[in-house]
């Protein structure tokens, strides 16, 4: 079992190195600093709510599912960053690019990516052409969190995988 954890984690940071040290470039300094606010607790809850309150019979219900997903899906993120509490990676690898102002609590799972999954995935659900559009962005702040340094790609799957199992359960439960 060590072994495959040690092979892991050396995958990982090689991933890892490449998103956030490799790719680096001043576009993408702005870019990524920017689109990773679109998992962010403003922008995804507001989505949801300027849906249910501006949208018709159709986009309505949509806005709550999205809504209940997003909170649903933060309590295991709360549960999980406090059982397993997993420091960031600017803190523990060296010569990591970070944002201006890192957060300082634990990096597993990510919660912005979580969040734009369970928010983006009902509303993919409603409109599936919707997904090639949608689909992209929630990628791409999954992406954001480990170029600027403070996730992990783990981190970023296991928030992927929280935010779809909360959006299946919304869709399922309030479909």
């Amino acid at each position: 079992m060590g072994r495959m954890v040690t092979w892991l984690q050396t995958h990982e940071q090689k991933i890892f190195h490449f998103f956030n040290q490799r790719i680096q470039n001043p576009f993408l300094d702005w870019f990524m600093n920017r689109v990773t606010h679109l998992g962010g607790a403003t922008f995804t809850l507001g989505t949801a709510l300027l849906l249910i309150l501006l949208g018709n019979e159709f986009w309505r219900p949509v806005g709550w599912q999205s809504l209940v997903s997003v909170t649903a899906s933060h309590i295991p993120v709360a549960l999980l960053k406090k059982i397993y509490p997993r420091l960031r990676p600017y803190l523990v690898l060296p010569n990591t690019n970070t944002c201006e102002k890192p957060l300082i609590d634990h990096s597993f799972p990510s919660g912005h990516t979580t969040a734009v999954f369970a928010l983006v995935l009902p509303i993919v659900s409603a409109v599936h052409l919707l997904g090639l559009i949608l689909l992209p962005i929630a990628m791409l702040v999954a992406v954001s969190r480990i170029y600027l340094g403070l996730h992990y790609p783990s981190d970023v799957l296991g928030g992927m995988g929280i935010g779809t199992i909360a959006s299946i359960c919304c869709v399922s439960i309030m479909g």
